[in-house]
């Protein structure tokens, strides 16, 4: 890895994307892999999916051995252009209205007001017409 080292765009780096041609990119970094695709433990569609993009997350929740992330330099190849690379957009979930509590009691207040006699006025016909044919 001595000296100047090639800079490739995301576009370069895209184009070798199968099993004859699979570059990837991860922490900065493209490697060639095509020679590794057959050996890959996690098969060589694992590598393959992830070309044509920065492959470092991927990489890293796999949680690599030391000695899987010195045989990267083997298959290294240069640089990425990191300006090339899409910035990851953070997901932020909408906010959510403020909760209030005096509203949600104020709520059950009225529906039971509502609520109470009606089953009040419920219970007193089925106690009159129960009584009624009984008689």
């Amino acid at each position: 890895m001595g000296g100047q080292s090639k800079v490739f765009t995301l576009a370069e780096v895209s184009n070798h994307n199968n099993a004859k041609d699979c570059w990837l990119i991860i922490s900065g970094k493209v490697y060639n892999v095509t020679k590794f695709l057959e050996d890959h433990p996690g098969g060589g569609e694992v590598l393959l999916s992830a070309t044509g993009k920065d492959a470092t997350d991927d990489f890293e929740d796999i949680g690599h051995s030391s000695s899987a992330r010195a045989m990267l330099d083997e298959y290294y190849v240069g640089d990425i252009d990191s300006s090339t690379i899409p910035t990851k957009v953070k997901y932020t979930p909408p906010k959510q209205p403020h909760y209030n509590q005096d509203k949600t009691t104020e709520f059950i207040v009225k529906l039971l007001q509502f609520l109470v006699p009606l089953i009040i006025l419920g219970v007193a016909f089925g106690v009159h017409f129960y009584t009624k044919q009984s008689a």
